[in-house]
């Protein structure tokens, strides 16, 4: 979906400034509970999965620490522009915040919590091939327009888009826009593109992407985002991790598999003692938890994790996921390797494995084979191994 667009040369401006009086709340709509939490950190975690260069949050000054706690509960970091009396002047403001390394813009109505990254992504997309992306739907309801008189004529809806947002573009191509609108208060971006005469890309959107603006609209996006809410895990529910590791066979390096250190003319290379089997074996257990890979914990960039020892690796993987609350329920394995035999180091690996976590040794099973010298692995150019974790909750700690 992101495939052409650098993000890191992408913007998102938030108009968060308004007063919210067709709500009704008697207050700034955004800092309203919707599903027990306020609308805009809704909006705010949308925004953070787009995964911008550059989000500015606009808003009223008074207001600015609150919308701060908002912005870090959603884990994003947000360039502040004051609120204007429109929001024109609140949309300008944003606009004159970006930084000078921002190419394109999207900007994004507050109040539309439902919006998914996807619809950035393609309204950025579009505007990169364009000059402007508006994410926009066609008209499908019958229209009649009412005359002084009481009388009704019926408007031809072909072509008719309702607008939402966000509604991207280049930024230079709508600050020219924004100049050449001479201070019309436009109601959105795509007013001041088309005032300069520029051709507007309606990007498809979405049903579900509503603005809410009066009491009932709290109630419509509460029952969506029901809807949308994944299902939680039953408590207890085992979890499965998928491990794969590979090094290469070269000489002067001793050879390390399982934690056992094996007689063999060549050794596996890499940055700690490259135990393709552990190292399989961590990626399978952090791959369980959603923890990433062995490499975002012991990064290879790192002089402290130099000729390491893998087994140490693993029982600090076993240590994370104690912390977290999780047990091992079983792990398989199985290393590929032409040379040597490994059947006969089986039984120590098994033991080693299962010392290090804390397992009685029926819950590690190994296997080996070779790869009937076919491909690298089979010309004894490496060793490969592939692993399954099984976690579960421990009884103290719920899902």
């Amino acid at each position: 979906m992101t495939a052409g667009l650098d993000l890191a040369r992408c913007a998102v401006v938030l108009p968060a400034a308004g007063s919210g009086q067709r709500a009704g709340a008697g207050r700034n709509k955004l800092l309203v509970p919707l599903r027990g939490e306020p609308l805009l950190l809704h909006t705010l975690r949308a925004v953070a999965a787009v995964g911008a260069g550059q989000v500015v949050l606009v808003c009223r000054d008074d207001e600015r620490a609150t919308m701060a706690g908002l912005a870090a509960a959603a884990g994003l970091a947000v360039t502040w522009a004051t609120g204007g009396a429109t929001r024109a002047e609140s949309v300008a403001n944003g606009l004159a915040a970006l930084a000078p390394e921002i190419e394109l813009v999207a900007v994004h109505d507050a109040a539309r919590p439902l919006v998914e990254p996807a619809l950035f992504w393609a309204t950025l997309a579009d505007a990169a091939a364009t000059g402007s992306g508006i994410a926009a739907l066609p008209i499908a309801d019958t229209l009649r327009r009412r005359g002084a008189d009481g009388g009704a004529t019926t408007v031809d809806r072909e072509g008719v888009w309702a607008m939402q947002t966000p509604q991207a573009a280049r930024v230079a191509l709508l600050r020219a826009a924004q100049v050449a609108a001479g201070g019309a208060l436009a109601t959105d971006e795509a007013g001041w593109l088309e005032a300069a005469g520029a051709d507007l890309t309606f990007t498809l959107g979405s049903a579900r992407n509503i603005k809410v603006t009066r009491p009932e609209d709290f109630s419509l996006a509460e029952m969506m985002l029901s809807d949308r809410t994944p299902l939680t895990p039953p408590p207890g529910l085992p979890r499965v991790g998928y491990g794969y590791d590979v090094h290469r066979l070269v000489p002067g390096r001793e050879l390390w598999l399982g934690g056992v250190r094996l007689e063999h003319e060549l050794g596996l290379l890499g940055h700690s003692d490259a135990d393709s089997l552990l190292h399989a074996i961590c990626d399978a257990l952090l791959g369980a938890v959603g923890a990433g890979d062995i490499g975002r914990h012991f990064p290879d960039t790192d002089p402290k994790y130099k000729g390491a020892a893998s087994v140490d690796l693993l029982a600090a993987v076993g240590g994370l996921l104690e912390d977290a609350g999780w047990q091992v329920g079983n792990i398989d394995a199985t290393v590929v390797a032409q040379r040597p035999k490994l059947a006969p180091h089986i039984p120590a690996m098994r033991g080693v494995i299962a010392q290090t976590l804390g397992l009685a040794e029926d819950q590690v099973n190994l296997k080996a084979t070779t790869n009937e010298e076919l491909d690298d692995i089979g010309a004894e150019q490496g060793i490969a191994a592939h692993a399954v974790a099984l976690v579960v909750r421990r009884a103290d700690r719920g899902e």
